[in-house]
């Protein structure tokens, strides 16, 4: 990667973006250990101190980068979710797929996302916080929905639907990161299971 000019990086307002996406590809590259922003400063060509200016400490930038996750992975459920081309069911078939396809695709950042490193140890952040409720909040707006258009039993507690299918994507989903299945060809099979066995009592 070539090195950024910190002098223009800081005319133009964009530092702290510049360093979340860089310490993304680090922890992608190399894990969450590899992670430093003396390494980062170098990477990005930027003096030591000059993260310190958006991060205090390691942890901020960790819960930083954690943030940037749940934005992305707030925007891929909307975009989904909004589509007017697609039906209900099919609505519910892109929330499972682009979820599982999402921490497949990332799976440093999804750990880090989920993790014990930064909620385990109560060391998220407002701005973390402020970033990943929401999306699981989202997550519970739709399922009011889907039950509503009749997806699902209308009378059952739509937080407890959301949290068992939070617990099944995310389980499929670690199963892929942690290497207990392998065989990545299979995800979009396992995927469609799973919405099969959530709407197998389902009129729509």
């Amino acid at each position: 990667m070539n090195n950024i000019n910190e002098k223009s990086t800081y005319h133009h307002g964009d530092l702290r973006e510049t360093l979340l996406v860089v310490a993304t590809e680090m922890l992608q590259e190399n894990g969450i250990k590899e992670v430093s922003l003396r390494k980062l400063a170098s990477r990005v060509g930027v003096s030591r101190t000059a993260p310190y200016h958006h991060f205090k400490d390691k942890n901020a930038l960790l819960c930083g980068m954690a943030e940037k996750g749940f934005e992305q992975l707030h925007q891929i459920n909307k975009c989904g979710y909004e589509d007017e081309e697609l039906s209900i069911r099919e609505h519910f078939y892109r929330f499972i797929h682009d979820y599982i396809q999402f921490a497949h695709n990332n799976p440093d950042l999804y750990e880090l996302m989920f993790g014990r490193t930064i909620w385990k140890d109560k060391s998220s952040t407002q701005e973390l916080r402020d970033s990943a409720y929401p999306c699981f909040q989202f997550q519970v707006a739709m399922t009011q929905e889907w039950q509503k258009k009749g997806l699902f039993n209308v009378d059952d507690n739509a937080l407890r639907v959301s949290q068992v299918l939070w617990g099944t994507v995310h389980g499929i989903a670690k199963l892929f990161i942690d290497g207990i299945y392998t065989d990545n060809s299979k995800i979009d099979e396992i995927c469609d299971y799973a919405v099969s066995m959530f709407l197998s009592n389902s009129k729509k």
